[in-house]
C-alpha cells in the first residue's frame, strides 16, 4: 500500500525491511575481488553474458550478479519486479522504461519476471508486485511497491541520484556527458493534489484527483492515489477507541468499519479483512452491502495479486453466497 506523496517516505520503511531481508554482501565481495576477471559460472550453467549496454534490460537468476550487483558498484540499478498477469505492472513498467531511456545512463532499469525468476523476488522479500528496488554499491538503498504517479517516481529517482552521486562515479559521468542533472518536470495536476495531501487537506486532494479522472477516466495512477486519499482521510478521522467498541459490540457497524481502517493503517491487514468478512456474515440487506463496499474499497489499496487480498476475496465470496 502506498500514499500519493507519502510513497517515497514509505519506501524508506520498505527499504529498511529489505536491508534485513536482502544480503548482497557476499555477491558484492565477489564482484569487487573479480573486477579484472569474470566470475566462474556455476557448474552446468550457461556462460555469463556481459552486462548489457542499454538503459533497459531483462535480468535472470543466472545473470543477476553481473548485470545488477556488479553493475551497481559504478551505476544506480533500478530493479523492476513484474509479471505478465500483473495489471499495475503494465501501468508502471512503461513509465520506468521511458524514464530510464531519458536518463542518459545516469541509471539503468533491470527488469525481472518474477514468474520465471522466483528466487530474485524471494531475495528481496517482495510480498507483492510491482515492487521496485534501487541497488547502489552492491546493496539495496531504497524501494517502493505499487504503481506510483510519474511525478513521484521522478522525485524518488532524483533523490537517489543526489544521494549516490558521490558514491557511484557512473552517475556523475553520465550527467556531465548529458549537460548536468536533468530537470524534473512536474505534472501540475498531481502537484496540486500532492501538496493538498501533504497539508492534510484531504478534501482538496480528493477533488484534485477527481478532476484528473474526469479528464482521464482510465488514469490508473490517479485512481490509486484517490483511493489512498480517501482511506487516509477516514483513518485519520477514525475514533481511536473504535476497535475496543467494535469488539464490545459486533452489531456496531460504524465501529467495525472504523476499526478495520485503523487495522490497515497499522499494517494489520489480515485482521482488517477478517473483521469485515465476519461482519458481512452477520449482516444482511443494506447493512451487508455497506460493509461489502467498504471492504472492496480497502482491497483497492493493494496489489490485486497480494495473497492477503486474494484470500479475503475468496472469504468474502463464501460469506456472500
Amino acid at each position: 500500500m502506498t500514499h500519493p506523496r507519502g510513497s517515497a517516505a514509505n519506501s524508506a520503511a520498505m527499504s529498511a525491511a529489505l536491508s534485513g531481508a536482502v544480503d548482497l554482501s557476499a555477491l558484492k565481495a565477489r564482484a569487487e575481488s573479480s573486477r579484472n576477471q569474470p566470475p566462474a559460472p556455476p557448474a552446468g550453467a550457461p556462460p555469463a553474458s556481459s552486462p548489457p549496454s542499454g538503459a533497459v534490460f531483462d535480468v535472470t537468476e543466472a545473470t543477476f550478479q553481473a548485470e545488477v550487483v556488479e553493475r551497481s558498484l559504478n551505476q544506480l540499478v533500478v530493479v523492476d519486479l513484474w509479471a505478465e498477469w500483473c495489471g499495475p505492472c503494465k501501468q508502471l513498467s512503461p513509465v520506468l522504461e521511458r524514464l530510464a531511456a531519458e536518463a542518459g545512463g545516469a541509471w539503468v532499469l533491470a527488469k525481472v519476471d518474477v514468474d520465471a525468476n522466483p528466487r530474485i523476488a524471494q531475495l528481496f522479500g517482495a510480498q507483492s508486485i510491482p515492487t521496485v528496488v534501487a541497488i547502489g554499491g552492491g546493496q539495496p538503498v531504497d524501494a517502493f511497491s505499487g504503481a506510483l504517479p510519474e511525478p513521484e517516481i521522478r522525485k524518488w529517482l532524483n533523490a537517489l541520484l543526489d544521494a549516490l552521486r558521490d558514491r557511484l562515479p557512473g552517475i556523475s559521468a553520465a550527467e556531465q556527458e548529458n549537460g548536468g542533472p536533468a530537470e524534473e518536470p512536474e505534472d501540475p495536476r498531481f502537484t496540486e493534489a500532492e501538496d493538498a495531501f501533504e497539508q492534510g487537506d484531504f478534501a482538496a486532494a480528493q477533488a484534485a484527483y477527481e478532476r484528473i479522472l474526469d479528464a482521464e477516466p482510465a488514469n490508473e495512477l490517479a485512481k490509486n492515489a484517490l483511493a489512498q486519499v480517501k482511506f487516509t482521510a477516514r483513518a485519520e478521522a477514525a475514533d481511536p477507541d473504535a476497535r475496543a467498541k467494535a469488539d464490545a459490540d459486533p452489531a456496531d457497524l460504524d465501529a467495525q468499519l472504523a476499526a478495520a481502517d485503523l487495522d490497515i493503517a497499522e499494517q494489520d491487514v489480515d485482521a482488517a479483512f477478517t473483521r469485515l468478512v465476519d461482519t458481512v456474515r452477520r449482516t444482511a440487506g443494506d447493512e451487508r452491502n455497506r460493509v461489502r463496499e467498504h471492504l472492496v474499497a480497502l482491497f483497492e489499496l493493494f496489489d490485486p495479486a497480494d495473497e492477503r487480498v486474494m484470500k479475503a476475496r475468496r472469504n468474502l465470496a463464501s460469506a456472500l453466497f
